[in-house]
């Protein structure tokens, strides 16, 4: 069974943009968050999968730290049940132990540790890693709900 594009549309929003989706329940729907706070964007260095978690292959080279992005349209853009980073990511420099290339990225909910790993996709091009190199997650990089 599948959802519906819309609904995988309004999911998103909810989850990223923290847009209440009317009309589920009742006239006020589901409700976004009081405060919508940030999701964390991460890197790892092969697919962490659908049974990961945050740190499942996540990259751990010296520098490394997630970075958050507002759940706000200022944050994401959702469009045609896709989202995107609404700014390019610019994760900190390599500045030793680079170890093995980027090849995936992943949105969870903590800045650190083994938080839930919500969506995750391909780095194209894989990023090589070695020291002094700045990885970044451009706006062209994107999730699509299935």
């Amino acid at each position: 069974m599948s959802k519906s594009d819309v609904f995988e549309n309004d999911l998103m929003l909810l989850l990223f943009n923290n847009t209440n989706i009317a009309n589920i329940g009742d006239v006020t729907g589901i409700r976004g968050s009081t405060a919508a706070g940030s999701l964390y964007v991460a890197l790892y260095t092969a697919d962490p999968g659908e049974s990961g978690t945050a740190i499942t292959n996540e990259t751990a080279y010296t520098g490394y730290a997630r970075i958050a992005v507002a759940r706000s349209g200022a944050g994401f853009i959702i469009t045609a049940n896709s989202v995107s980073p609404a700014n390019n990511v610019d994760f900190a420099e390599c500045t030793a132990s680079p170890g093995g290339p980027i090849t995936h990225f992943g949105i969870v909910s903590t800045a650190s540790g083994a938080g839930k790993l919500l969506y995750s996709g391909t780095v194209t091009p894989n990023i090589t890693m070695a020291a002094g190199v700045i990885p970044r997650l451009k706006t062209t990089s994107t999730i699509t709900e299935d």
